[in-house]
């Protein structure tokens, strides 16, 4: 299947029940909630330099 079909999977499903939808959309705000709570303590106080720091470390910048 290309990814397109799965675009169109997804949609038709979404058409058919709503619901698939507000599911879809609390995972996704879990997972940013989740997210931001774990940069927040690893990064408190100077985030800018904390962050630096840490992808620097990583070999990202």
């Amino acid at each position: 299947m290309k990814e397109i079909d799965y675009v169109e999977l997804y949609a038709q499903k979404v058409r058919e029940d709503s619901s698939l939808f507000t599911q879809q959309k609390r995972l996704i705000e879990a997972q940013l909630q989740g997210s931001s709570s774990l940069f927040k303590k690893m990064f408190s106080g100077d985030f800018k330099v904390k962050a630096r720091n840490y992808l620097r470390g990583r070999g990202l910048i």
